[in-house]
């Protein structure tokens, strides 16, 4: 008894396990191609930041650096002037980005719940109906009177409704991803008297979390780099959303870059530092929003896709 005791103690967790030179090297390698990776995708956004706080002048005469030759804050001060329209703008694409996201996201369950559901009768001819949407689309005419019709038209309501027709991509992922829940969960909650509505939404809309938390990522990112809908349904400036406005002011700078080239002692516009601030302010949101939704992103992305 006492052998068998010291020989189980000796081989605890505790012991470490040698490894051999080639394996200590093998590890070492693939940390540091690990390492020059992330570095390689973390440069560039490290890059552009730098170059936002450069001055217009340190650009043209030694272009984007990692260490300008002078700094400046010109480019945030036309951002933020007191009459500045950004903040409004970056209002309104947060209304619409927040409500859009989780409207859609709702939306985009229920269809999905209901084609992945067998009392479901007609679930196979709706998912080759959505499929066709995928393929072929009616065009922006068409569109574009609906959306009228629809009073989306100069207001904040252009920017959200005519992308709630969720995109039937991520309807098949959270189609899926219903298809891999075991159905008896179902069956027991009908015998338990509960309706569908409340199987839908408290048995297997919590279980459906990671792939919720991707299309609304989808999603977010979709509203808050929305340029399309301001440009073909919002003529005014008020709800006008930041990708639109930051592509105005971008174009008056460039204008009046070329009206000032051939002057003399007159201050350029920080046209290039412009460009890099505007990608600032608005990779910013999304960059925070990621990391919570990454223990959910992959697990839902993988599941959704390869099940059913």
């Amino acid at each position: 008894m006492n052998s068998t005791v010291m020989s189980a103690q000796s081989a605890t967790p505790n012991n470490k396990i040698k490894r051999s030179a080639g394996e200590n090297i093998g590890t070492f390698l693939i940390y540091l191609i690990v390492f020059l990776f992330a570095l390689m995708c973390i440069l560039p956004f490290v890059l552009v930041i730098i170059v936002s706080f450069s001055s217009e002048k340190s650009i043209t005469v030694n272009g984007y650096s990692f260490w300008p030759a002078e700094w400046s804050l010109e480019a945030y001060r036309m951002l933020f002037l007191p009459s500045s329209s950004v903040p409004q703008a970056y209002l309104v694409t947060g209304i619409a980005t927040v409500f859009g996201t989780i409207v859609a996201s709702f939306i985009t369950f229920g269809a999905g719940y209901t084609l992945a559901n067998r009392s479901c009768r007609y679930r196979d001819g709706l998912s080759l109906y959505f499929y066709i949407t995928m393929v072929f689309s009616a065009g922006l005419v068409p569109w574009y009177m609906m959306c009228k019709a629809l009073g989306c038209y100069d207001n904040i309501w252009a920017l959200i409704v005519p992308s709630l027709m969720f995109n039937p991509f991520n309807m098949f992922l959270v189609r899926n991803f219903v298809r891999g829940i075991p159905a008896e969960l179902n069956e027991s909650a009908k015998i338990d008297g509960a309706g569908e509505v409340r199987i839908a939404f408290t048995i297997f809309f919590p279980l459906c979390l990671p792939v919720l938390a991707t299309i609304a990522l989808f999603y977010a990112i979709g509203y808050w780099n929305n340029y399309f809908n301001a440009v073909m349904l919002v003529n005014n400036e008020d709800y006008y959303s930041l990708q639109m406005l930051l592509f105005k002011i971008q174009s008056e700078i460039t204008a009046m870059s070329n009206l000032v080239a051939g002057a003399t002692h007159t201050a350029n516009p920080p046209k290039e530092s412009f460009k890099m601030a505007t990608s600032v302010i608005t990779m910013g949101p999304i960059i925070i929003l990621y990391p919570f939704l990454q223990k959910y992103f992959v697990k839902g992305m993988v599941v959704g896709a390869v099940k059913g």
